[in-house]
Order: C-alpha cells, then sequence, then structure tokens
C-alpha cells in the first residue's frame, strides 16, 4: 500500500502549528473604525439596522475613539449628521459643523488618535446627493469647489486624514490644491478611487439619513460589473495626489482589490460596509452562523485580498477578540 509523499496536513494537526504557518494575521492596527457624530441627540443612539453601532454627540464620540484607540485600532473615520440641511450642505464648511466639533473633542481627549473626516455633500444635503445639482443633475465641478473648501474645513479643525467619497471627476487634485494654498501641506488624502454603486449601502443611509431623494447615483458611483475601469480611477487619484486609495465595498470586490495591490505601490484601504456588517450581525441572531468565526473570516480574506486597511464596523469587536486571543 503506497502513502503520499506530501501531506500538508502534517501542519493543520494542532492550532499551534496552523498558527506558525498562517499567512495572513489580522491585528488591531490593520483597522480603522467609522463613527457617526450627530447634531440632534446629546447621548448614543442605536442605529437599528446596525445592531451594536450608535449615533454619538461630539462629546461621547471622542469617548468612543478613545475607547477603540486603546484596543489597539489607529484611527476613526468620521460621518456626520448635521440639525439643519440645504441644498449646497453648507452646514459641513462651518467650523461649529458637527465633523469639526468632533475632531476638536477626540484631538483634546486623545491627540494621538488619527481623525480620518468623510469628504461629501450626501449627510448634508436636504436633496441627498453627493454633489450640486444643477437642472436635475451632479454638477462635477461645481461640485468640486464645494467638497475641496469641506475638507480645508476639517483639516483646519484637526483631521489628519480627508476621505472625499463623492466620486467627483477631479476632486482630489482639487482637494489637495486648495489644503496645500492653506497651508495643509501635512494633510493626506484617502480616496474612495474605487465606489461602487452599490446595494449593500443600505443601512448606511439609514444611520446617516443620506439616501437620495430622487434618481440614483448611478452617474457618479462605480457599475459594479467593471473592473478595468476601477485601476483607471485609481490611477487618475493617486496622479491627482492621493496618498491612499480605497476599493468601497470590500467583500463583493476581492478581485479589485487584489488587482489594486499588485498594480500600484501605495497604501490600499479596503472598506467592509454597513451591508456586509449587518448580514453578518442578522445570521448570527438567527443562529445561522457564529459572528465572532463569520466576522474574521471575511476581514481575513479582505486582508489576504491585498488590502493594508480595512475600514470596518467589526473592528472594535474584532480588535477585543484578537487582543483576548
Amino acid at each position: 500500500m503506497s502513502f503520499p509523499i506530501n501531506r500538508p496536513r502534517r501542519l493543520r494537526r494542532t492550532d499551534a502549528l496552523r498558527r506558525l504557518v498562517r499567512e495572513t494575521q489580522l491585528h488591531p492596527s490593520d483597522f480603522i473604525y467609522p463613527i457617526f457624530v450627530s447634531d440632534l441627540i446629546d447621548e448614543p443612539e442605536p442605529i437599528d439596522s446596525m445592531p451594536g453601532i450608535f449615533r454619538y454627540p461630539p462629546k461621547e464620540a471622542a469617548k468612543e475613539a478613545d475607547r477603540v484607540f486603546k484596543l489597539g485600532i489607529p484611527g476613526v473615520l468620521l460621518f456626520g449628521i448635521p440639525a439643519k440641511k440645504d441644498a449646497t450642505g453648507s452646514e459641513s464648511l462651518k467650523q461649529d459643523g458637527i465633523v469639526q466639533k468632533s475632531i476638536r473633542e477626540i484631538k483634546n481627549i486623545n491627540p494621538e488618535i488619527i481623525v480620518i473626516a468623510d469628504v461629501c455633500l450626501c449627510e448634508y444635503t436636504d436633496h441627498g446627493h453627493c454633489g450640486i445639482i444643477n437642472q436635475g443633475e451632479v454638477d462635477n465641478d461645481a461640485s468640486i469647489y464645494v467638497l475641496a473648501r469641506q475638507a480645508a474645513s476639517f483639516a483646519v479643525a484637526g483631521a489628519d486624514i480627508v476621505a472625499p467619497s463623492d466620486m467627483m471627476d477631479g476632486r482630489v487634485k482639487a482637494i489637495r490644491t486648495d489644503l496645500d494654498k492653506n497651508g495643509f501641506k501635512n494633510t493626506a488624502i484617502m480616496s474612495y478611487s474605487a465606489k461602487y454603486c452599490s446595494a449593500f449601502y443600505g443601512p448606511f443611509r439609514d444611520a446617516a439619513g443620506s439616501a437620495p431623494q430622487f434618481g440614483d447615483r448611478r452617474s457618479y458611483q462605480m457599475d459594479p460589473a467593471n473592473a478595468g475601469e476601477a485601476i483607471r480611477e485609481i490611477g487618475h487619484d493617486i496622479e491627482e495626489g492621493a496618498d491612499i486609495v480605497m476599493i468601497k465595498p470590500a467583500l463583493a470586490y476581492l478581485d479589485i482589490i487584489s488587482k489594486a495591490k499588485e498594480r500600484f505601490d501605495v497604501p490600499i484601504a479596503a472598506y467592509n460596509v454597513s451591508g456586509e456588517f449587518s448580514m453578518v450581525k442578522l445570521a448570527a441572531q438567527a443562529k445561522l452562523g457564529d459572528e465572532k468565526l463569520l466576522a474574521i473570516e471575511i476581514l481575513t480574506s479582505i486582508k489576504r485580498a491585498g488590502a493594508d486597511i480595512i475600514i470596518s464596523y467589526h473592528a472594535a469587536d474584532v480588535a477585543g477578540w484578537l487582543n483576548l486571543s
């Protein structure tokens, strides 16, 4: 009776052996934790569509940012919900705006926390689109002017990184130019370079109140069927001055993460978005799977595909699990 010479199972026999040869390791420092900040509340408010996630007023957001920093997560990504909205998202430009106040509170409580401010208009406009509306359509060039001002306002407040998520053409160059002109040469840009028009954003839009009031976002967010276009978009953003590029969503676009990692020598971020998060939470609640095992498997796949940075609502839980292991 013959036996195989090569026996890969030898190195799978015990947990210690499996850990010894494991090719992809998650660490709390891989993650950025998203936080919703709101001018409409005085205490943390649970988000029904995202179990375990809350909207925070600025002071409570700072406490939450400090909590996750102490778990080993280096930074947070802020999304603002203003007290009032208008056609141009003007609240997002003010130094007493919700994100600006939250940045200052976080930096006051712990200046070492990396604070990333999402740059977009959808949360601040009464129509819910990511740019300025002109004759029923999103006006690209008018929008990037406002987005550049918004990014500079966040930099003034103390943001370490600004993260344009709007998908307007040329906005990275406009933001970089405005930042440099205003003395913020060291403020980095993490661009949502390949942001797909995805069905996985539903819980986020509920959390941020950012659903478009008419039409959809297909004219500016990417077609899910396209891969080559993503590489071109990423290339444009790097040429315009992006320091970090992002693929969003992550789970359904692992191939794009992998292609980007092979092609570009810049840090690659991937956003494990609200729909991906809530599916795991709801599956666990329905006893269809183990939450910890599901989350870690998904996040490991994102890192294995090539992501250097993972933005995830699971981040705080996963950091806790990893710190206990």
